[in-house]
C-alpha cells in the first residue's frame, strides 16, 4: 500500500461516486481541461487520460502477471481491481501503479515493443466500469 492511500481512499472514493452520479459535473463554462468524468450510466462514467504503452514483464501491483488489458493507473483516480474499456485497446482491468503514473495517465501493457510503439500516447477517453 502506498504512502497516504489509507488517508485518501475513502476520500477519492466519494468523489468518484459523486462524479458517476453526476453530482459534481462540469459546466459548460468551465472549460476542456476541466472534464474530468461524464456520466454514462449508474454503473459507469467517463474520463478522460493520456494512454501510454509499455512493454515490460513482471507482475502487477495486485500481483497477477503482466498480460494485455492490464493497465496502469493512479488508484487515487481509479480504484485498482476497476473494468475500465479503453478505445482502439480493448477492454482492461486496472491492476497495476507506476512511478510515473500520477493523475490523468494510463499505462496499457502490449504484448511486444514493436505494438508499444505504434499505440506511443494518444489522448483518450475511457470508461470506468463500477
Amino acid at each position: 500500500m502506498g504512502r497516504g492511500t489509507r488517508r485518501w481512499g475513502p476520500v477519492v472514493a466519494v468523489l468518484c461516486g459523486a462524479l458517476a452520479v453526476g453530482t459534481l459535473s462540469a459546466s459548460a463554462e468551465s472549460g476542456p481541461s476541466q472534464r474530468v468524468a461524464q456520466k454514462t450510466s449508474k454503473r459507469s462514467y467517463r474520463v478522460e487520460v493520456d494512454a501510454v504503452a509499455y512493454h515490460l514483464p513482471g507482475r502487477t501491483a495486485l500481483g497477477i502477471p503482466v498480460r494485455k488489458g492490464v493497465v496502469a493507473v493512479d488508484p487515487r483516480l481509479i480504484p485498482l481491481g476497476t473494468k475500465l474499456h479503453v478505445p482502439g485497446y480493448g477492454r482492461g482491468i486496472a491492476a497495476d501503479v507506476g512511478s510515473a503514473i500520477k493523475g490523468r495517465i494510463i499505462d496499457l501493457w502490449m504484448p511486444s515493443d514493436a505494438a508499444a510503439r505504434q499505440w506511443g500516447r494518444r489522448t483518450v477517453v475511457i470508461t470506468v466500469f463500477r
